[in-house]
């Protein structure tokens, strides 16, 4: 059995977790605020609650027992992560757990004395969340998702699929610092590739399909959508958009291939939830954030459609297929 299928058993529905968190007090309850840069109905937030509710159960802080999570939502919009921050605050939580780089500095510029250990953060000190990933100061520390390099690591398993490729479309966020440094470090790598590069927004809908659309224009063309809240809210429309005009492309998060993509390579995300609960139960039991390093992921997965190959005319490379954690048939 996969790890996420078994987090999901655990946690069953995600209509759970509010009413488990709000069960009768038990002894020493500590209140833990959790903030996250996706919407509470992403098919994705069951098995991130999931690992964090049972990294915290292993550690023996049962919900409804001694412990309550109060969770709130942003879905990458750095108003929302701002209100939701000072919502979340005003609930005196002994400690918050936030995702996403907005959310992450939403929180910091509001508290100075809460602990905050951050997940999903791309290059922390880049972002300005911490100075250092080992010297840490204060009361922050938490697991980074990449560092602004990992988007020229989407490159090469793309041209390894489609080496007709000569043009490559990238999806960013270019609100948010981690989107406009990924898409710098594509760039130069396409460049020197061979490779032309045309930037795609995921502000909105309407920009997202106009691009999408001048960039089919012309043959022999790819795609790389790299990673953030914004992307996962327009998610679905970015798939049928790439399978619509059959573009081979590689995406960051697995749920994406699973429902039809044709590859993603990226870090389990529900095991840096699950490892953020250690660092919670150690801040929690008296040690300090700054002695606690940022850490980097200790795993990433790389997962093949072949079913979407097949469609998209792609034959995938043996030297691919042994490489890959994942393969859907």
């Amino acid at each position: 059995m996969r790890r996420r299928d078994f987090i999901k058993g655990i946690v069953g529905s995600a209509t759970a977790w509010p009413l488990s968190a709000l069960a009768q007090q038990g002894e020493h309850m500590r209140r833990i605020g959790v903030l996250m840069n996706i919407g509470a109905d992403d098919p994705e937030a069951p098995a991130m609650v999931g690992a964090f509710s049972q990294g915290l159960a292993e550690s023996g802080w049962i919900i409804g027992r001694n412990a309550r999570i109060d969770y709130r939502w942003y879905q990458g919009n750095a108003e929302a992560a701002r209100a939701n921050a000072a919502e979340l605050l005003a609930l005196t939580p002994v400690i918050i757990l936030v995702s996403g780089t907005r959310g992450a500095t939403a929180v910091k510029q509001l508290t100075r004395t809460v602990p905050i250990v951050f997940v999903n953060v791309a290059d922390p000190v880049g972002s300005g969340i911490v100075d250092s990933l080992a010297r840490l100061r204060g009361y922050i520390t938490g697991f980074m998702v990449y560092d602004y390099s990992f988007g020229g690591k989407l490159l090469d398993p793309l041209k390894e699929i489609a080496p007709h490729m000569t043009r490559v479309a990238v999806f960013r966020d270019d609100t948010n610092p981690a989107g406009i440094a990924q898409f710098g470090v594509i760039q130069a790598m396409a460049t020197s590739a061979g490779l032309q590069v045309a930037a795609v927004s995921v502000r909105n809908s309407d920009e997202i399909a106009s691009a999408v659309e001048a960039f089919t224009h012309s043959p022999n063309g790819g795609a790389i959508v790299t990673g953030s809240a914004l992307y996962t809210v327009h998610r679905d429309l970015i798939l049928k958009l790439i399978a619509r005009y059959k573009l081979p492309a590689i995406y960051n998060d697995r749920i994406i291939v699973a429902n039809g993509g044709l590859m993603s390579y990226g870090p389990d995300r529900a095991d840096m939830y699950q490892r953020a609960a250690g660092y919670v139960d150690r801040i929690l039991k008296g040690e300090k954030p700054g002695d606690l390093p940022v850490q980097a992921p200790t795993k990433y997965e790389l997962v093949i459609n072949l079913k979407t190959a097949k469609t998209l005319g792609l034959t995938v490379p043996q030297s691919l297929l042994a490489r890959a954690d994942e393969v859907i048939e």
